[in-house]
């Protein structure tokens, strides 16, 4: 079949990983770099939790994908629908089909919201709303805000999702919120977590037990709500470990976060891992493809088994830059990702925790002067102004 055009370096996805890795290659001397992301919008999704809560607008998470796409990037605006890695081959949506040298693949997560029973129909109205969507995360906020007495409930979904701190932060801020307000007092809140305590470092676990004893919290771990029931106002919670407990719970507001994976495409193509979730099948210190060496996947589609957010890929893209530079140069790779991952987690309006830690779940802070498995105030600002200022600024720039 005929090639559309070839390009040394193609990288499936403008989002965060996609648009840093361009902007790197290109600081770094590499002049054919082409780029395919059928969206005109891009967003700082990592703002959506404080959208939820009322501290940011959601106007401001938005640019357009041209403002972000480096100039010298060849910008391929097309959806892939397929991949070819036997013939260095991309195929798009509408029959195009792109020819590489080395192939980067960066396309995000994808939203399973059928995945979990009835969720899809409930969205949006009678109080369920997600901050993982930038339509819905205005609606979180009007829902803790009429929300003055009842049921409030949280949940996360088992398996992992992008910026897995995001539904707990919400859970805190509506509380924070309730209090000001002066109802916390007639609202039974409930959070719903996979996993045995809510952080899986046990110091930071601690602190964020106290926080949420202080909130008047009921945690359920090793639990997930597996069903919403809108008509009803239920949801079915359904054990998933030993201190697992099952039942149904009613909720008056309800924040829902969605079950997630790879997109299908890349789950049904030859560089999947070939399971459930069908996330590209990279080495999880070089990112390069464990069948297909031309190949590498960092951000939330690569299967690094790292935290997904927004600061591991800004620690993967120098790696994934470094090694495409060595493999085209004929010389081993060089470049390590230890997994590093960030999760910042606002307790409140006015504080925040920043967990940093890598692969051993080892700490790793960028500001040591600060105890890192505490809430601190000066975190809180770093989150609101420091964070999206370095995001737009320097990091889709290839400069952080």
């Amino acid at each position: 079949m005929t090639i559309t055009a070839k390009h040394q370096i193609l990288i499936v996805g403008g989002g965060t990983a996609g648009i840093t890795v361009a902007a790197r290659l290109l600081r770094g001397g590499h002049s054919d770099v082409a780029v395919i992301e059928p969206s005109n919008a891009h967003y700082y999704q990592a703002m959506w939790t404080l959208v939820g809560a009322g501290r940011a607008e959601a106007a401001s998470t938005e640019r357009s994908e041209a403002s972000v796409m480096p100039k010298k990037a060849v910008w391929i605006k097309n959806a892939v629908a397929a991949f070819d890695p036997d013939n260095n081959v991309v195929e798009c949506a509408d029959g195009a089909r792109y020819e590489y040298d080395v192939l980067v693949v960066s396309p995000g997560i994808q939203l399973d919201w059928d995945a979990t029973a009835g969720l899809t129909d409930a969205l949006g109205q009678g109080g369920v709303s997600s901050n993982y969507s930038f339509e819905l995360a205005p609606k979180t906020w009007e829902f803790i805000q009429n929300t003055r007495s009842g049921t409030a409930v949280f949940m996360m979904p088992a398996n992992p999702i992008k910026c897995a701190g995001a539904p707990q932060k919400i859970a805190y801020l509506a509380a924070d919120h309730w209090r000001k307000a002066g109802v916390l007092k007639d609202i039974d809140i409930h959070l719903v977590v996979p996993t045995p305590r809510i952080f899986g470092i046990p110091a930071i676990a601690d602190n964020l037990d106290k926080v949420i004893a202080d909130y008047g919290i009921t945690l359920h771990t090793e639990s997930e709500i597996t069903e919403v029931d809108a008509a009803s106002r239920k949801v079915t919670v359904t054990a998933m470990g030993a201190s697992g407990t099952g039942g149904s719970l009613p909720y008056d507001v309800l924040h829902a976060v969605p079950r997630q994976s790879a997109p299908d495409w890349i789950k049904s193509s030859p560089l999947s891992t070939g399971d459930a979730l069908g996330y590209v099948d990279v080495d999880k210190h070089t990112h390069q493809h464990v069948r297909y060496p031309n190949i590498f996947a960092l951000g939330d589609a690569g299967s690094t088994p790292n935290s997904k957010t927004g600061a591991a890929i800004r620690k993967q893209a120098p790696v994934v830059v470094q090694n495409i530079g060595a493999l085209l140069a004929g010389r081993e790779l060089p470049g390590r990702y230890n997994g590093y991952a960030s999760c910042p987690l606002v307790t409140s309006q006015r504080e925040m925790l920043l967990a940093e830690f890598n692969y051993d779940l080892e700490l790793e802070p960028s500001f040591p002067v600060l105890d890192p498995v505490k809430p601190h105030r000066a975190y809180w600002y770093l989150k609101r102004y420091g964070l999206p200022f370095m995001y737009w600024n320097l990091m889709l720039k290839g400069l952080a």
